[in-house]
């Protein structure tokens, strides 16, 4: 069992305290971990819709705002690659490279520019896209295709703890942490930024799909070994920490 008083320690400004006590990776000057996965020779790699051609988003921000909710009843219809992309972009997309590279300014906040994530996608229905595993590629602003998977969408919804509403999505995001690029810089404090920056994230997509007309519900509660297998990491260096089933609104 857990200590409740010890894990709540992590969630305290405290934490700060005993980091200026600690020599960071960073101040020893150890490589820094790179900003992004990298893709395996000959992948498949999908051009997503750039953030200069969306037409989709328009709706103003006041009514997004009235009107987001988690929602957990889909429609049918496919997502077009332009709302994926636009989607992909709100949560995780670049605006800028800064120092040499080693560092993003993207369309989320994250302590010191980290960005500790990678996005997997779970396609089940998105025009012009095979179902599958996918993983955003967002200096690129590209897909990369990991692989089919038979009985998705059933699959899934297993690892979400039988949660039936996930099997309907056109598609699922998958959010994994890589926590040593936040360590590299923060050590003990990592954990809160972490799970700060994950809010931040679904947050983005929340707004972003209910600007067009899709609906989402963040998961917490998942099977952590069955779902960091069906995207092929390997639970302690990379792991999944939020899941977010995205489709139109009925």
């Amino acid at each position: 069992m857990y200590d409740k008083n010890t894990m709540r320690e992590y969630l305290k400004s405290n934490v700060f305290k005993e980091l200026y006590s600690l020599e960071t990776d960073q101040e020893k000057e150890l490589p820094q971990p790179p900003v992004q996965k990298n893709c395996f020779p000959n992948a498949k790699i999908i051009d997503l819709v750039s953030p200069d051609l969306f037409n989709c988003g328009t709706m103003s921000m006041i009514d997004v705002l009235k009107h987001r909710k988690s929602r957990r009843f889909f429609s049918d219809s496919p997502l077009t690659l332009e709302e994926l992309s636009f989607l992909i972009w709100s949560m995780q997309g670049v605006k800028k490279i800064v120092n040499n590279g080693y560092a993003t300014l993207r369309t989320v906040p994250s302590a010191g520019a980290r960005h500790p994530f990678e996005t997997y996608l779970a396609v089940i229905n998105v025009d012009s896209l095979d179902k599958g595993i996918y993983r955003y590629l967002p200096l690129e602003h590209k897909l990369v295709f990991l692989g089919s998977i038979e009985n998705l969408n059933v699959k899934l919804s297993e690892c979400c703890l039988n949660q039936k509403f996930v099997s309907k999505s056109a598609v699922t995001f998958i959010l994994t942490a890589i926590p040593y690029r936040m360590e590299w810089r923060y050590d003990i404090a990592s954990y809160k930024l972490i799970a700060m920056d994950a809010g931040h994230v679904f947050e983005n997509l929340y707004l972003s799909a209910e600007a067009i007309n899709c609906g989402t519900c963040a998961i917490a509660a998942y099977d952590q070994q069955k779902i960091d297998k069906l995207i092929n990491v390997n639970g302690e260096d990379e792991f999944t920490i939020y899941i977010a089933p995205v489709g139109k609104q009925l």
